[in-house]
Formats: structure tokens, sequence, C-alpha cells
């Protein structure tokens, strides 16, 4: 009997595709994720269904949307006794594990289950000398945290009965916000990056969320996510990132030459002589610490590879690389994610498996993160139980993609206004060339929201003739064939899932 196939699932926080030197953008080099992509299938459109890290987290887990399984914002946790894709792996003899970044709840009611060893960080975790709870009890690790995750995961890989297929869920915290790198990287990256062509957006012919966002590099950033001294004072020295929390924002005055930011390391100190200058700094100093930060989860997937290598198990481990969700960088003048903006909405999606993926594929079919569970389970030879709304993209990874396959992706976002971002809720949909959100813009006192009522508004953006998603064409004449088309999927895919239209 052919033994059935490990599955090495391996997801960062936060990492942008184009922080992925495989997806082509330049600005960075990651050459053990290419291998990932060079020896089997690199995608282009893979989508997240809520893009935030709980919510995304959930879908994966569940292979169910968020209004199903209850996990809409960061403050809804999961409920551990619900079904999940590690306890259907685990009932047909796959040794299972989860090491890393877990957020999705604490404490018996939320911890990981259908897991038989879990080592995981509370809440966001630390970049160094973090907490983990390790199968519920709390210990403290020293080191740097992506080398600490990934110790550990090799540690039970190595544990692992050879004889039984194993499924292990290696979630990184980096690159996540505060961006902390390991300290032989902090030299990384020290030419200056291109600047994004919309990063000086002025927001103009869209909905008013893009403007109200506060995730702008210019005006919201903190003293720490740039690894800069916060002085003492009130006010004067920024403005709060939000009430009650004592980091402040980065000001962005007019006049800059009375600034003096200081490195946290080095101490070197940066003066300015006009406020371009000012916003060029901020750009540079936080892309390269995000890259640098990327860096370590690199190295970290060039020693998975090489254990597989190693113990001759490559050949029948299924490698999947993705992250929880897209990111921005510098595009539109933000940082963060939130958005069905394309660079929130798209998650990288590397997959590996010498024995049916033939090396050096590129995929333009669209998927989702509610399609990773069931794509697991029918590798594994399992049948998908009827509760989980994604579908098994084994036959697109094979280059078999049904004539069936949805091409469209569902996004749905709750979190509406939350203190941070102050983002608006919203839901849409994407096909191969068009994107229709709908901002409702409404919290329904969900955890973690704010009041809404703003003036609800749709958005209509053609990717092909307009990939930086800078002409709302909703109201145009000429595309109003397509409004009615993509709203029609949309209606029809909410009536499939289940959601509740506010349209």
């Amino acid at each position: 009997m052919t033994k059935r196939p490990n599955i090495l699932f391996i997801m960062a926080d936060d990492h942008a595709s184009k922080a992925i030197s495989c997806y082509g953008h330049g600005i960075n080099h990651t050459p053990n994720l290419d291998r990932i992509a060079k020896e089997g299938m690199r995608l282009n459109h893979c989508y997240v269904t809520n893009s935030i890290c709980t919510p995304s987290r959930a879908a994966i887990l569940t292979g169910t949307y968020n209004h199903v399984n209850n996990v809409t914002t960061l403050n809804t946790p999961i409920h551990s006794r619900g079904p999940n894709v590690a306890k259907h792996l685990r009932g047909t003899g796959y040794q299972t594990a989860i090491v890393g970044k877990w957020h999705l709840g604490e404490g018996k009611a939320h911890e990981p289950s259908g897991f038989d060893f879990w080592s995981v960080l509370p809440g966001q975790g630390e970049y160094f000398d973090p907490y983990m709870i390790e199968m519920g009890e709390e210990i403290e690790v020293p080191g740097y945290t992506t080398d600490i995750i990934t110790d550990k995961s090799l540690e039970w890989l190595k544990s692992c009965d050879p004889d039984k297929p194993f499924f292990l869920m290696c979630h990184h915290k980096a690159p996540h916000r505060e961006w902390e790198p390991h300290p032989k990287n902090r030299d990384l990256y020290t030419d200056d990056i291109k600047v994004p062509e919309s990063f000086d957006d002025d927001y103009r012919n869209r909905a008013r969320a893009a403007a109200e966002a506060k995730m702008r590099i210019k005006d919201d950033m903190k003293y720490i996510d740039l690894g800069l001294v916060q002085p003492e004072g009130g006010s004067e020295v920024g403005e709060r990132v939000k009430v009650g929390d004592i980091n402040r924002k980065i000001p962005n005055p007019e006049d800059v030459t009375g600034m003096r930011l200081i490195d946290r390391d080095t101490g070197e100190v940066f003066t300015f002589a006009t406020q371009k200058e000012l916003n060029h700094f901020k750009y540079q100093r936080y892309l390269k610490r995000y890259l640098r930060t990327i860096q370590s989860v690199d190295e970290s997937v060039g020693r998975l590879l090489d254990w597989l290598d190693e113990s001759g198990q490559a050949e029948n481990t299924i490698v999947i690389y993705t992250s929880d969700q897209g990111f921005f960088l510098g595009e539109h003048g933000w940082f963060d994610k939130r958005f069905m903006y394309e660079e929130s909405f798209q998650m990288p999606f590397l997959i590996r498996y010498p024995a049916a993926i033939p090396a050096g594929q590129v995929c333009n079919d669209i998927m989702c993160n509610v399609d990773f569970a069931p794509t697991f389970l029918d590798f594994a030879g399992q049948v998908v139980p009827n509760y989980m709304q994604g579908r098994s993209a084994r036959k697109v990874f094979e280059g078999k993609t049904p004539a069936d396959w949805p091409q469209l992706a569902y996004h749905r976002y709750w979190m509406h206004r939350d203190p941070d971002h102050n983002a608006y809720s919203h839901y849409g949909v994407r096909n191969q060339r068009y994107k229709l959100i709908y901002w409702y813009n409404e919290g329904y006192e969900l955890p973690g929201t704010n009041h809404g009522g703003e003036d609800r508004e749709w958005e209509l953006f053609d990717c092909e003739k307009d990939p930086l998603e800078l002409f709302n064409v909703v109201d145009d004449p000429a595309y109003a064939d397509i409004r009615m088309a993509l709203q029609a999927e949309l209606d029809a895919k909410m009536a499939e899932i289940g959601d509740e239209p506010e349209h």
C-alpha cells in the first residue's frame, strides 16, 4: 500500500506576494521560497476571504467562511470543540502538529484541538525570547522566534513515525508588525527600494473608506514600527495610536527642520530638510525592516526543505507556503491589510509535490483560503465533509482544472472602523478581470467594531485596464452591463454560502 502524502503547511503572517522574489517584483531575494515555485507551482490568484489574521486562520482550518465559523473579527476566537481539518486527518492516521502563531484564542475553550502536539505563541507573540503555550503549559524560550518555530517544527518532524504520514502547520509570526529582524539580517537591503506608483494617492475616484483609513505610512506609523526611540512627552511627540495606548505616531509636520529621530539599536540620529524627505525616510525604513524580517522566514523554509531531502521524504511530501493574507507595501500610501484592494486581498501561494505536480508551473486560476482544508483532505484520500464550503484544488494543481471550477473569489471584512486602522466594513467579489465591492459600513456591535451609519457605496474596478485600482467605474455607463453581471455573481455567491446581503 502506498503511503499517503505528508503535508507540510508553512504560513507567514502579513507576507505580501511582492516580497517573494519568484513573483517578479524585484524588491528582495528569497531563494528558498523560490525553490518551492521552481520545483512546483506558483499561484497568481489566491485570495483571502477576510483580510485579517484571526478570521483567515479560522477559514483555513475549517474550510468555512467566517459567518459560519463565527470568527469574524480579531476579537472572536474559535471554539476548540468545532470540527477542523486536523481532526479529520488525525482520525485517519495522520500525525498532526501546529507550531508558531495560533491567534485564535487561548484557554481550554479556544486552544488548538486535533493536534498531537502544539506549541503556539499567545496572541501576537514576541520576536525575541517569546513566551509560548505548549500543550497547555506556558514556557519562555530564549532566542529569535522564527528560529524557535523552525527548531520546534524540525524536532517534531524528527520524532514522527516514518511509516505514518504527518500534517504539520508551521506558522510564523514574521513578518507581522512591529518588524524586528534577526540581528544578523539588520544590515541587509541598504539600497533604496523603488517607491510604488500609487504612494502619493489622493484617494479621489474611490469610496470614502480609502481616505478614512488610518494606515498611511506618512501619518500613521508608530516610532516602534520603524525601530525608533519614542521621545518623552505628550501630544507634541505625536498622536496616540488609539485611546489608552502609550504608543504614539511619528508626526508628519510641514516644517520638519526641528525633528530628530533616533535609532533604537544604534543611537543614530536622523534629521530632515523637507517633509518629502521625511516621508521617503519612513517608507524606506518600513520596507527595509519588513524585508529583513522576511529573510529569516526564507532561511527557515530552506532548513525545512533540506530536512525533507536528507530524510528522503521530499518526493512524498506536499509543501505549501502562503500567508494569512496579503499586505500593503506602500501602495496607496498604506501599510497593513483589511481591504479588498489587490495587495491586501491576494495571498502568496506556492506548492510543491513532486509525485503529482510538474515543476515550474504557474497557475492563473482563482483559489481561496476556504479551499485549503478540502484540498488537504483530497490529497490524503479522505472524503471532504459536507460542512466545508471550499472546494479541493487538487485537480487545479495537477493541471486538470475542472470546467466548472469557480473563477470567483468572495471577501467580507466585518471589523468596521476598528480602533487602530478605521477600516470600513465591506464585501465583494472578484473574477479574472473585474472586482465589485460594496461598502455597507456597519459593525453590528461585533467585538472589535465601532458604530457605523456612514453612506453606503459601491466600487467597480477593471483590474486589467486599471491594475492599481485608482478609478472606480461603477457609475460609468460603459460598465453598466458588467456591473449588473458582477452583482448577480455576488448575489449568487452569497446565496450559495449562506451569507446575508446588506445591499
